[in-house]
């Protein structure tokens, strides 16, 4: 099991023998540099929709009314704990107005719909160079598994249609961003813990 980020800092300042101010500055270089890395969560772009689809060789296989295109990023160190607060943590989202304008609503209030993509695109690195990296992506078998655990999880958790691309395949998605409105929801692996709901 990884270590905190706090443990590992102090771990590495007492291994370079590290002392008083320089100690305090290096500790705060160090948890900020390992939390960074350590603390890696899936990603998911939301985007509030009137209406999307996904086509896949000119065939159109999935398409919502109103709802929440989503933009799934599966990362290599996710598990199916963060999945599922994820999933719990879309589904309650309040991004649809009230009577009064406001945003209040919720896809189960709504009774609204989900489209569901696979984007390991999400985690391109473009830090150095101008080609993207995607080396914090998980690997396309444990991606799927993941991206179809979410899928069945929300279909038998929820009482709400669910409509998927598919995954690992050239896509075209349309889509009309109601609002518009898009979020980026993520959790990390460091505070997760078992929890499973928001």
């Amino acid at each position: 099991m990884l270590m905190n980020a706090f443990e590992c800092s102090r771990r590495c300042i007492s291994l370079f023998g590290i002392s008083g101010y320089y100690s305090h500055t290096t500790y705060a270089f160090f948890t900020h540099t390992i939390t960074h890395i350590i603390n890696h969560p899936m990603k998911v772009v939301v985007q509030r929709v009137s209406q999307a689809s996904v086509e896949v060789d000119d065939e159109n296989i999935g398409k919502i009314g109103t709802g929440l295109l989503l933009l799934v990023a599966v990362h290599q160190d996710d598990d199916n704990a963060i999945m599922k607060w994820i999933a719990d943590k879309i589904v309650k989202l309040r991004i649809f107005e009230d009577e009064g304008g406001k945003m209040n609503r919720s896809v189960l209030d709504e009774g609204a719909q989900l489209l569901v993509v696979s984007q390991f695109t999400l985690y391109g690195d473009v830090k150095k160079g101008t080609r993207p990296g995607f080396g914090r992506s998980a690997k396309p078998e444990k991606a799927e598994r993941l991206y179809d655990e979410m899928v069945k999880y929300w279909r038998e958790r929820y009482t709400i249609q669910v409509e998927t691309g598919l995954f690992g395949s050239m896509m075209n998605v349309s889509l009309v961003n109601h609002g518009p409105v898009t979020l980026i929801v993520e959790k990390n692996r460091e505070s997760s813990g078992s929890q499973t709901s928001p």
